[in-house]
């Protein structure tokens, strides 16, 4: 059985997630709101924004890469969609990147990395 390739980040296939989820937002602009009838008004500008939390457990050559990303301002990303069951294509960055040290060895320990991919 084949195994799904979830993120791939500037075409390098990134290993299988801990947790993966993937959101879809909507913006909204500021003239949206309450009317005076009490009614909600929502002036939508751009909808199903995609945010993926994701973690991972990391040798430390993985961490190293991650944190590479992470530096980038601009990442293109390869993506599993949970709504279409394929892969997507969109431009992300990284947010609120965090490595543990789970476990010590001989080779630099075992890490948890997690971070949130938010889309352009």
């Amino acid at each position: 059985m084949a195994f799904v390739q979830y993120l791939t980040f500037d075409s390098v296939p990134l290993p299988m997630p801990d947790s993966y989820e993937v959101e879809l937002s909507d913006v909204e602009a500021d003239t949206g709101g309450e009317t005076e009838a009490g009614t909600t008004q929502r002036d939508v500008v751009r909808s199903g924004v995609v945010t993926i939390p994701v973690s991972f457990s990391l040798s430390p050559k993985w961490v190293k890469v991650t944190a590479e990303f992470r530096r980038k301002t601009k990442i293109t990303v390869e993506y599993f969609d949970t709504e279409t069951l394929d892969i997507r294509k969109t431009e992300m960055y990284i947010e609120g990147y965090k490595a543990s040290l789970v476990k010590d060895t001989s080779y630099k320990g075992l890490w948890t990395v997690s971070f949130t991919l938010r889309e352009f």
